[in-house]
C-alpha cells in the first residue's frame, strides 16, 4: 500500500494550533491586565430610525500595542474555555456598572449558555441587579442560537427564573444554526435577532427576503420583537422595514464605539 503524504495537512494543523495559542495568550494577558472593555452599538427602531431602542455592549480586548480587538477575532477560540467564562463575567460586570451609572440606558450583553452554571457569572449578575431594582428591567441578555441549543433545558429554566426579575432575553444570530422548533417554543425569547447573513444585501436577494419574512412571521407568532443585524445600506434598511422587522442594527447607523455619547456627556458635566 502506498504511503499517504500527510505533510501539508499536518503543517496546516500546526499553523492553526499556533494561531489559536497566540489568541489564547492575547486574551489571557488582556484579562490579567484588565484590558477588557465594552464597545457600544445602537439598535434603532425601524419605524423611527432616528430613535434608539437599546444599545448592545460588545466585548473587546486590547492587545499589547493597545489596539482594540473585536470579539470575532478571539471569541470562537476561547468560548469553550475558562477564558470564555471570564470574558462573559467581565462583560456582564461592565454592562451592569454602565446600567447603574446611566439610568436611562437600556443595554444588551452577550453571554454563552456555558456561563449559566458558572458560579462567578451568576454571582456577578445577582449582585448587579440587587444593587438597583431598575437594572434588571433595563438589561437584555443575548444568547446565540448555537449556544442555546447546547443545553436547551438549562437555558429554559435559567430564563424562566430571571424573567421574573424583569430581565429580557434575546436569541442572537438566529438562522445561523439549527434550532429545533420544539425547543424554540419552549425558550420563549423576547427578542429575535436575525443573523446578518440574511440581512446584508437583502434588498437585492429575493431568497433572503423570503427567509427574513418567514423569521418575522415566526417572531410575531411567538410575540417577539425582531432585530436585523449587519444593516449597512439604506436600501437594505428600507427592505427590512418593509418586511416587518422592528429594529435595525449595523454600520448604516453607527459602528461600535468604546466612547459612547452618554460617557462624553458625563465627562463634560464633570469638567
Amino acid at each position: 500500500m502506498p504511503k499517504i503524504n500527510t505533510g501539508p495537512r499536518n503543517a496546516l494543523e500546526h499553523a492553526v494550533d499556533a494561531r489559536d495559542a497566540g489568541v489564547m495568550d492575547m486574551v489571557r494577558r488582556a484579562i490579567q491586565h484588565r484590558q477588557v472593555i465594552l464597545a457600544f452599538q445602537p439598535v434603532m427602531q425601524a419605524a423611527q430610525p432616528d430613535r434608539i431602542a437599546f444599545q448592545e455592549g460588545l466585548v473587546r480586548v486590547l492587545d499589547d500595542t493597545g489596539r482594540v480587538i473585536p470579539a470575532g477575532e478571539f471569541m470562537d477560540t476561547v468560548e469553550d474555555t475558562e477564558f470564555g467564562r471570564l470574558l462573559d463575567c467581565i462583560a456582564l460586570e461592565k454592562g451592569l456598572l454602565e446600567l447603574r451609572r446611566v439610568p436611562r440606558l437600556r443595554l444588551s450583553i452577550n453571554m454563552s449558555a456555558r456561563s449559566i452554571g458558572y458560579k462567578k457569572w451568576m454571582r456577578t449578575l445577582q449582585r448587579g441587579i440587587a444593587d438597583d431594582p431598575t437594572v434588571a428591567e433595563r438589561l437584555i441578555l443575548e444568547i446565540t442560537e448555537h449556544s442555546a441549543m447546547l443545553v436547551p433545558e438549562l437555558v429554559t429554566t435559567f430564563m424562566d427564573d430571571l424573567r421574573k426579575k424583569g430581565i429580557t432575553f434575546a436569541i442572537d444570530d438566529f438562522g445561523s444554526g439549527y434550532t429545533a422548533l420544539r425547543h424554540f417554543k419552549d425558550f420563549s425569547f423576547d427578542i429575535l435577532k436575525i443573523d446578518g447573513a440574511f440581512c446584508r444585501g437583502v434588498a437585492k436577494d429575493p431568497d433572503n427576503q423570503v427567509l427574513v419574512g418567514a423569521m418575522v412571521s415566526i417572531a410575531e407568532h411567538f410575540d417577539m420583537f425582531t432585530v436585523a443585524e449587519c444593516v449597512e445600506t439604506q436600501a437594505d434598511a428600507t427592505c427590512l422595514a418593509g418586511l416587518g422587522v422592528d429594529c435595525l442594527q449595523g454600520y448604516l447607523y453607527a459602528a461600535p464605539t468604546v466612547t459612547p455619547a452618554w460617557q462624553a456627556d458625563q465627562t463634560r458635566r464633570q469638567a
